[in-house]
């Protein structure tokens, strides 16, 4: 079905935001969002590295330009372009200009939920890429937004659309969010046991030294076969592939999408890359660590993988310690492996396999893992559901934009 086209800015107001200076953001209070933030909140993440202004500085916006609405969409417009975000009932924020394009005002033509999924079409993001300025960091002006033309259905037939898609988004969300309330119940038990020492039989245990007896101190690679990752000379684009082709090269990018299980990769390998740099490819279940540039993401592999250079791969051997070392990793104070004023440079492979590492006794392990291995498996079971839903979707949304299906 061939539906007719118009200009975005002739159906809704394009724009940006006030101008936010450095000074003005504060330790705690409305939060601020640069494109980074909005691409984390559109993949179900925890802002890494929140900003804030002030409730006074955001009241003084709200009542002189206005402030992002719920039906309102932003758009990042610099750097990684394209990666829309329509303003949810109870989101309270302002935004950095320049970073995000602000879409409001929508008229009775156009709806701003059929606009989110048609830019996260293979042909939205197309038209977007084609209207893109600047070379070494591509950008997309207001005057060239307002210019791009989409497809204009009928009212109706965009929010019915828009209504299949969201149903799809909406059950994603569900499970994002008792993925976060698991997690949080199995960080509350490593608490409990493992930092605050009340694990069973607590009372009638010797603590020598800050650690249980019986219970063993030392290196990292006394108790894993820890290995590292590698990255074929990126100059060499034969040693790489896209989608689902090759075997999964885990990248840290990867790791902040994944979380606690990773089942999917930007990029892949080759098979014969693997063999011509002596990849390590590593067994579902090895818990794998950053220590490059972002220090500290841990995520555990569903299948066989590779990753690049800055992660090191925690072998684990024995099931009923995955747990175990999973949230160890997760919350190992890293700034204690390094002497200078930079972390992230600070860490090498030697450093991480040196880390100091404290094995609990056997039936400590075992009691851990009977009470976290449900809550794990559950958080997979999610975690999986969330990725076939998403599939699905991106599947059918194509289908739906060009009226393949009609609705």
């Amino acid at each position: 079905m061939k539906w007719k086209k118009g200009k975005i800015g002739e159906h809704c107001e394009v724009t940006s935001s006030k101008r936010i200076f450095y000074s003005e953001y504060v330790k705690e209070g409305i939060p601020f969002y640069r494109s980074k933030e909005i691409i984390e909140l559109g993949q179900g993440q925890v802002i890494s590295e929140p900003l804030f202004i002030s409730q006074h500085r955001f009241n003084e916006i709200k009542k002189s330009f206005g402030i992002p609405m719920p039906g309102d969409m932003l758009l990042t417009s610099v750097g990684t372009i394209g990666v829309p975000y329509v303003v949810k009932s109870n989101d309270v924020f302002y935004f950095k200009d320049g970073n995000l394009t602000w879409f409001r005002k929508f008229d009775n033509i156009l709806s701003s939920l059929f606009l989110y999924y048609w830019i996260g079409s293979k042909e939205g993001f197309q038209v977007l890429n084609n209207s893109t300025i600047g070379s070494s960091q591509k950008a997309l002006t207001i005057s060239a937004l307002k210019n791009i033309e989409c497809p204009l259905p009928p009212l109706p037939t965009q929010e019915r659309i828009a209504s299949i898609l969201s149903a799809y988004d909406e059950l994603i969300e569900t499970n994002r969010r008792q993925i976060k309330l698991l997690a949080e119940a199995a960080q509350r038990l490593y608490k409990e046991w493992f930092v605050d020492l009340r694990f069973p039989g607590w009372e009638e245990t010797k603590i020598v030294d800050g650690t249980p007896e019986g219970w063993r101190c030392g290196r990292a690679d006394e108790f894993f076969e820890i290995t590292i990752g590698k990255t074929p000379p990126r100059s060499e684009k034969k040693w790489f592939t896209s989608g689902n082709n090759g075997i999964p090269w885990v990248s840290i990018s990867d790791m902040g999408v994944a979380g606690m299980y990773i089942f999917i990769t930007d990029e892949g390998i080759t098979k014969e890359s693997v063999e011509q740099f002596n990849m390590k490819i590593v067994p579902p279940g090895t818990v794998l660590l950053s220590f490059k540039l972002t220090v500290g993401r841990v995520s555990i592999t569903t299948i066989p993988m590779c990753t690049n250079e800055a992660i090191a791969h925690f072998i684990i051997h024995n099931p009923k310690l995955a747990e175990y070392t999973y949230l160890y990793l997760r919350n190992f104070e890293y700034d204690t492996l390094g002497n200078t004023s930079s972390i992230s440079k600070a860490v090498n492979s030697t450093i991480i396999k040196s880390m100091k590492f404290i094995m609990p006794r056997s039936n400590i392990l075992e009691g851990f893992s009977a009470k976290l291995s449900p809550i794990m498996k559950l958080i997979y079971n999610k975690k999986a559901m969330c990725i076939k839903l998403s599939e699905s979707r991106d599947r059918l949304l194509p289908k739906l934009m060009t009226g393949e299906i009609e609705v």
